[in-house]
């Protein structure tokens, strides 16, 4: 039996599948690219109507279930119903519909009236409750977005399971694209289309329909710049927006808005900018207190309550409210970057386009749907006026009517005979047969035709309108009139000039004092205080290490680091502790994070980059070159430059010169017993940073310039090793100058 189990077993092992070569471009072809087009048009990017076929999907489903005009129901109701449309899980639509609401304030015009808790957009820890806890509805709003959907107005198709229709867009009668801000991340492309005030908008596609070629700066006047539902204070730069207006790309600048508690000695922060959370601002500024950088705040604390948003930050006795508020907007996304990406579906097929591009294929759309929505009214018109003359022959002969509907004997020959008594085709034949019999009286039937005056009058005027571009914008602007009254609003985002604003200067901030600055060859580095050296001045030093830079300098200084890979890394005095000179030091590859085996070589400290002077590089291969320490002035707070100097050999030593200082005689050592003593005034200067200077001294196979210093005297006093030309051999070195000099460099 066992036997038999394990042939059996053995015949249903299925033979391995042959292995085929399919050409990468085959694979991307049928297998990512549908993928790819799947997320762009059915997921990520919005259409023309300002909509994901999420947000649609759910609203269209919320329209058919009658809640534009009825009582509220559970939102555990809506996601069910809307499951039919959508095919992703009731979370992801339940998400969906939660930044649709009212309550989560993530729209300045929500497009559903909530109940319950839906959590904020402006916190990440403030959840939303579950589907059956919250209650909804369509806001009065939506009455602008459905308006004609039932006459036409858009294309239908499928859902995914061919049992129902769906509208392929929807027909807002406003630029709701513009109204309502959108972020999305597809394949290979993202969207990032911030809000615009209703009444603006509207004002401004006014002035298009009008004039199609109206002035940029006009439409910049109307359409002043975006607004936030969070509000906040936007740093308005009309160069930057005019970008943003024409091609869609461009970044804007939004500040909270803040208020100072004068007897609290606290600052309430009531706006933060749109684009981040208020628990991303208290966990900066907690940082920012522990590292000691924010010492004027004693605490932070979120206090949101049913009077909407609140951050309180408390103070020290003494600080400048004013002067904190633009630092914290230097350090913290209490001022943060909005990066717009106007990418939208036009056709089906993403495009990047300005506001006025927006506005001009949003006019073309709403034409569209307009002049669909009025030719359906047409038709049914027509359809109407049809059946009436029909009932005008009757009118001649009513009895000949009755008489032919009663002379037939069977009923499906009353419809031909009626046709063939009074000349009318099978349609009006077919509505006469209906009429009841107390309706066939003079009275009824005449009242019924003075209708048809009436609807060729409509007709014409319809057909009119249809033909006529200009009546169909005329409509339209009509409506954006009546919407921008019904439910345009004030500007929650305020406007502040550039010029109004007062930049963060770390040095305003920092407690400036006079500091000895130490660095050494190992690369650690000390700032010591004047009065902590009058204790002590004996350094602490690593075994065999030994000071190669001791600077006088003020606690706002600028510092430089030349690491051994051609890179330059910044750092403020301020940023390091005081320490004594009896502690080792902050081992700077660390501190600064430097790349794995890279070292310190140099330091120098700055206050003033166009009086810095220049340095000296001198490389292992012996060559060394002269370069203006203004190269490394930037206008960017950067913490590191590559590409600083040549990196075709490591960097050996450096020697700073200060400007309008006299030149000097340098000593240069290598690992091969070789010096020289040579004139400073014989490297020469380079415009370009990368330059790989000049030959100073001839090298044998294996050797390395180990050591340039300043120290001739102290080193090489006997003055033997002078050169007046280079490049050089070098001079071999006395044994008695050798022993003076620090054995680290002949390691």
């Amino acid at each position: 039996m066992a036997r038999k189990k394990k042939e059996d077993k053995e015949k249903r092992v299925l033979p391995p599948a042959p292995i085929v070569n399919q050409p990468i471009t085959e694979t991307v072809e049928k297998n990512f690219m549908p993928y790819a087009m799947s997320v762009i048009v059915s997921r990520a990017i919005p259409d023309i109507d300002g909509f994901k076929p999420a947000h649609r999907k759910l609203l269209y489903t919320m329209y058919r279930m009658g809640l534009l005009t009825g009582q509220k129901t559970k939102s555990a109701n809506v996601v069910g119903q809307t499951m039919k449309l959508n095919p992703h899980g009731d979370q992801a639509i339940y998400a969906t519909l939660v930044r649709l609401t009212r309550g989560n304030e993530a729209l300045l015009h929500p497009f559903i009236d909530s109940k319950g808790s839906f959590g904020k957009h402006y916190s990440s820890d403030m959840d939303y409750a579950a589907p059956r806890y919250t209650e909804c509805k369509l806001d009065k709003i939506c009455n602008e977005i459905f308006g004609g959907i039932d006459r036409d107005a858009v294309d239908f198709t499928d859902n995914y399971d061919n049992t129902m229709k769906e509208p392929t867009l929807l027909p807002t009668a406003f630029p709701n694209v513009l109204v309502s801000p959108n972020l999305g991340v597809a394949v290979g492309m993202a969207c990032s289309i911030c809000s615009f005030n209703l009444a603006e908008i509207c004002d401004g596609t006014t002035l298009l329909l009008k004039n199609p070629n109206v002035d940029t700066e006009k439409l910049l006047d109307v359409i002043r710049a975006p607004d936030f539902p969070s509000g906040g204070n936007l740093i308005y730069d009309r160069d930057a927006y005019r970008e943003i207006f024409e091609t869609g790309h461009g970044s804007l600048r939004v500040r909270a808005r803040y208020a100072y508690d004068r007897d609290a000695n606290c600052i309430d922060v009531l706006q933060i900018p749109y684009s981040t959370t208020i628990e991303a601002v208290i966990r900066k500024i907690t940082q920012y207190i522990k590292e000691g950088k924010l010492k004027e705040v004693t605490d932070v604390r979120d206090e949101i309550d049913l009077t909407g948003f609140k951050l309180t930050i408390d103070l020290r006795r003494g600080t400048d409210p004013e002067k904190l508020m633009t630092k914290l907007f230097k350090m913290t996304p209490l001022e943060d970057s909005f990066d717009c990406n106007f990418n939208i579906l036009i056709d089906g097929a993403p495009r990047v386009l300005g506001v006025r591009q927006i506005l001009c294929e949003w006019i073309r759309f709403r034409t569209g749907c307009l002049r669909r929505e009025l030719t359906f009214e047409m038709n049914k018109k027509k359809d109407k006026l049809h059946l009436l003359l029909g009932l005008g022959k009757i009118l001649l002969d009513i009895d000949k009517a009755i008489k032919i509907v009663r002379g037939t004997e069977q009923e499906k020959d009353v419809v031909p005979n009626l046709m063939e008594g009074f000349g009318i085709d099978e349609i009006q034949a077919e509505y006469i047969a209906e009429i009841k019999l107390r309706y066939l009286n003079r009275e009824y039937i005449i009242n019924r035709i003075k209708e048809i005056e009436e609807l060729q009058k409509e007709i014409a005027e319809l057909e009119e309108t249809i033909g006529s571009e200009t009546k169909l914008k005329n409509r339209i602007a009509a409506q954006l009139k009546e919407i921008k009254q019904n439910y345009g609003k004030p500007r929650q985002t305020q406007l502040i000039g550039a010029e109004e604003i007062t930049e963060y200067r770390e040095e305003e901030y920092v407690e400036n004092y006079n500091v000895k600055l130490i660095f050494t060859k190992e690369g650690y580095f000390k700032k010591i205080t004047l009065l902590s050296l009058r204790g002590n001045d004996e350094q602490k030093l690593k075994e065999g290490d030994f000071v190669i830079t001791a600077a006088d300098a003020t606690n706002t200084a600028e510092l430089l680091f030349f690491s051994d890979r051609g890179q330059v890394y910044k750092a403020k005095a301020s940023d390091f502790e005081p320490l004594k000179a009896s502690q080792l030091g902050d081992y700077i590859p660390a501190k600064l994070g430097f790349d794995e085996g890279e070292r310190a070589v140099a330091m120098t400290a700055l206050t003033d980059y166009a009086e810095a002077g220049s340095v000296l590089l001198f490389f292992k291969n012996g060559k060394g070159v002269k370069l203006a320490l203004s190269l490394y002035e930037t206008k960017a707070n950067r913490r590191r430059l590559t590409g600083a100097f040549s990196a075709v050999a490591p960097l050996a030593s450096a020697v700073f010169v200060g400007r309008g200082e006299k030149e000097r005689d340098l000593l240069a050592v290598s690992n091969q017993g070789k010096a020289i003593v040579f004139s400073s005034a014989l490297v020469p200067e380079k415009a370009t940073r990368t330059s790989q200077g000049v030959g100073l001294m001839t090298l044998k196979a294996g050797g390395e310039l180990r050591f340039v210093t300043e120290a001739v005297a102290e080193y090489a006093p006997n003055g033997r090793y002078k050169k007046l030309k280079l490049p050089s051999a070098g001079t071999a070195l006395d044994p008695a100058d050798k022993k003076r000099m620090p054995e680290i460099l002949f390691q």
